[in-house]
């Protein structure tokens, strides 16, 4: 019964915690898709060149928040591969407040947090860099993906949305600049009822004339409807029927619940293993000769679970493990962030591609570390 009890606490209060981080963050991404046109969702994904410098920054601190933000923030594809890279390789979790009870230097403490800060950044300019490179870093925002994968019901008023989920970035703004640009008379006609409807939401869609989008009308003929087939249908799909921000707080809901309970369940299960087996056991498996060990200590790294770094740093202080190793294991311990990566991105091999580069990682700069005799 006491097991169970401490069982319970522990994941109680390491799931509450992130609740705040990610409604804010889900708030942000339903923002983003129904209130923002694509100038400024351009914007917002070229701005993320510089993602890995506040990635890293933002990491490092003492808590796995952070990495819980950027990995549903990289689900939805509002920040790099890379930023999500320097995020998860500066997070810190329990390793400062560790450090900070058994009185370490303050030397000590800088030096292994700047180590990981500028790891998470180099690591995450090579990461974009080689996406880049290969041609691959253009992805279109899947904020959309998400909702239809939580069934957080967004769109539930909006037949078109349903059918054409790249409509759903859709905005007024968009489809007036897109009318307006295109030299046919029927687009310029468009553009010219989009403006007269500005600033009006609609529950579905705005009504046009001669646009051939399906739309209700007047004055419609065969003879008008054939050519005007040719028109884009976000041109006339105004995406203003998400109700406004009570819709948006509604969606951002539905996904922060669904998350956490996922994460809930997850750190229960983690939890009670923990608790079954002891950290004893984790420390014996750490205890090995300095190659394996560093092997050893990136592996338990990537347990999502804060018990992770609380080990590594403890074995670390006692002397157990020796630099290269708790880097290592500090490097790929990002708490809590894998599981809602695993839970929220897709495709599911992407995440195990993510997570195999980031224990990699780990190693290589804990070998490098071991390698060169480096002293904290």
């Amino acid at each position: 019964m006491h097991i169970v009890e401490h069982v319970m606490e522990h994941s109680v209060s390491d799931t509450l915690y992130l609740i705040p981080f990610l409604f804010v963050t889900y708030l942000v991404m339903e923002w983003l898709e129904h209130k923002t046109g694509a100038k400024t969702q351009k914007a917002i994904r070229h701005a993320g060149a510089a993602g890995p410098v506040v990635g890293a920054f933002l990491g490092v601190v003492p808590q796995c928040g952070f990495s819980a933000m950027a990995a549903t923030l990289y689900a939805g594809r509002v920040i790099t591969l890379g930023t999500l890279f320097a995020v998860l390789l500066s997070t810190s979790d329990e390793m400062l407040p560790i450090f900070l009870a058994e009185n370490v230097a303050p030397n000590t403490i800088l030096s292994i947090m700047g180590a990981k800060v500028i790891i998470g950044m180099v690591m995450g300019f090579v990461v974009d860099a080689g996406l880049r490179l290969a041609r691959r870093d253009k992805e279109k925002l899947r904020i959309h993906e998400l909702c239809a994968q939580d069934k957080c019901g967004c769109d539930d008023d909006c037949a078109t949305c349903k059918q054409n989920p790249e409509l759903a970035y859709g905005h007024h703004d968009d489809g007036l600049a897109q009318a307006a640009a295109t030299p046919a008379p029927l687009h310029r006609s468009i553009a010219e009822e989009l403006e007269a409807t500005k600033g009006h939401e609609h529950r579905d869609h705005v009504h046009c004339h001669d646009c051939g989008c399906g739309h209700e009308g007047e004055g419609h003929s065969d003879a008008d409807a054939a050519p005007a087939a040719e028109a884009p249908a976000a041109c006339c799909h105004d995406h203003s029927h998400d109700g406004g921000w009570k819709g948006i707080v509604k969606s951002a809901l539905k996904h922060t619940i669904t998350v956490t309970l996922f994460i809930f369940v997850i750190t229960v299960v983690l939890n009670a293993v923990l608790e079954t087996v002891g950290e004893d056991v984790l420390a014996q498996f750490l205890a090995a000769s300095p190659l394996l060990a560093v092997l050893a200590a990136a592996l338990v790294g990537l347990i999502p679970n804060c018990a992770a770094s609380v080990v590594i740093a403890q074995l670390y202080l006692e002397g157990v493990l020796g630099p290269g190793a708790m880097l290592a294991g500090l490097l790929t311990a990002a708490g809590v962030g894998l599981l809602v990566l695993v839970r929220s991105n897709r495709p599911a091999l992407q995440n195990v591609k993510i997570i195999a580069l980031l224990y990699a990682t780990g190693v290589f700069w804990g070998l490098v570390a071991e390698g060169l005799g480096v002293v904290f």
